[in-house]
């Protein structure tokens, strides 16, 4: 390849140099003779190195993966950069033929550091090439149903029309792991997590007056149902447009049986307006051991608890018509909602209702913090059934999901620092492979 380019080279020269010759100034001549050589020279300079392929060539199954996958890795060659390709080649045998191409692309690319859960943060990495093939897609029918078979792998480095082949074949056969270890993470922080809600939960058996960040809404639920006792005039409890399966109604069921323990207490009537069949029939059961629980067992009206409408705006016709005709004194809003929030508690603030409202529904809570006297927002929906009843199971998980969250917070925290500072092991760490 060398001995090529420099015949080029000498060529250019005596093309360059023939005009010399028939030149009578020597003044002439000397500049002649210099320009030539400094062509000849940045010519020289010109002249492409040849390729050096890599000096070996490794493949070996893709670890932590279900058998798809093998990986294939190379060191970097002294001929990488623009223009260089690398193309890869598999058969299903050793003496070939290698006709199928795994993977092609630019010289300066796919390196082991793009693979970090596999290969680690080590900075050799970036000297090493790396490409995973799917053996499937590349043989396509002669690829077994079941099992696996030996891949064989060439490397070729590619410059335009020139192409050096690396001396080597490597060999690799896919099979599948029994643990996936990048997901160790994963394993780890739950078992920690669940260390500390245990904790929490054996201390709040030993301490059940843990302490607990204050929740306006839940502390006026008691100053809510007293102003209704006293203006002899019902509480009304609506739920949302949720199912069973809404977290936030199951939540809301929770706050329910609380309010229907207190009103058995204070001899005050609880309407309880439902959109779903299934949370009413729940609904009912729930207020009903309320009074039991409370020795009002007699005062329980299933007739309170009713099925106003299964579809939105009627349902909201029919709530609003009950706020306007019974004007309750306590209107509690809680579960999922959706356009009729400030139609609903728009219409029972006219009525002048304490009213309280919760939801996850991110989108309404404006319109419940403007129009409502107190507002549970997100989370202390879901926390008011332990707020309120102050059972150690409850509590415990409670205050273990509040621990847990401050420790991910400090390091969202900690990982920013460290990932702004070129240290991005600790997102690592916490990436859900």
């Amino acid at each position: 390849m060398r001995s090529r380019f420099a015949i080029c080279d000498l060529r250019f020269a005596i093309a360059v140099l023939a005009p010399i010759a028939d030149r009578k100034s020597k003044i002439e001549n000397a500049f002649w003779a210099v320009t030539a050589l400094a062509l000849t020279s940045i010519a020289f300079g010109l002249s492409a190195e040849p390729l050096i392929p890599p000096t070996s060539l490794a493949a070996f199954d893709t670890p932590n993966d279900s058998g798809a996958t093998v990986c294939v890795t190379w060191p970097a060659s002294s001929s990488d950069g623009p223009g260089v390709e690398y193309v890869l080649y598999a058969a299903l045998s050793e003496s070939g033929p290698f006709e199928r191409v795994a993977a092609r692309g630019a010289s300066d690319t796919s390196y082991k550091t793009d693979r970090p859960d596999l290969f680690g943060f080590r900075k050799a990495n970036g000297a090493t090439h790396l490409v995973t093939v799917n053996p499937r897609q590349v043989f396509g029918k002669d690829w077994p149903e079941k099992g696996s078979l030996p891949v064989f792998f060439r490397l070729a480095l590619v410059r335009g029309e020139e192409r050096v082949d690396a001396p080597v074949v490597a060999r690799a056969e896919p099979k599948p792991n029994w643990v996936n270890w990048a997901k160790t993470n994963n394993f780890i922080i739950v078992i920690v997590f669940c260390a500390i809600v245990l904790a929490f939960i054996a201390r709040a058996k030993r301490r059940p007056d843990m302490f607990l960040r204050k929740i306006a809404g839940l502390e006026a639920l008691d100053d809510a149902l007293g102003r209704a006792t006293e203006m002899g005039r019902p509480v009304l409890f609506v739920h949302g447009l949720g199912g069973l399966g809404s977290i936030a109604t199951v939540a809301s069921i929770n706050i329910l049986g609380r309010i229907g323990r207190r009103v058995a207490e204070f001899d005050t009537t609880l309407k309880v307006v439902n959109n779903d069949p299934m949370v009413l029939s729940v609904s009912q059961e729930v207020v009903k051991q309320a009074y039991i629980e409370a020795g009002r067992p007699d005062s329980y009206n299933e007739d309170n608890i009713f099925l106003a409408a299964t579809e939105q705006f009627p349902y909201v016709a029919a709530v609003g018509g009950i706020m306007v005709r019974e004007r309750p004194a306590a209107n509690v809003f809680m579960g999922v909602f959706f356009a009729e929030s400030l139609l609903l508690a728009e219409t029972g603030a006219s009525t002048g209702a304490i009213q309280l409202a919760g939801t996850d529904s991110y989108t309404q809570l404006p319109f419940f913090i403007t129009t409502c006297d107190y507002t549970l927002i997100g989370e202390e929906l879901y926390a008011a059934s332990a707020y309120l009843s102050r059972e150690p199971l409850l509590l415990g998980t409670l205050r273990g999901q509040d621990v847990g969250k401050a420790f991910l917070i400090l390091l969202l925290v900690l990982g920013t620092l460290l990932a702004t500072l070129g240290y991005p092991q600790l997102a690592q760490l916490f990436k859900a492979f």
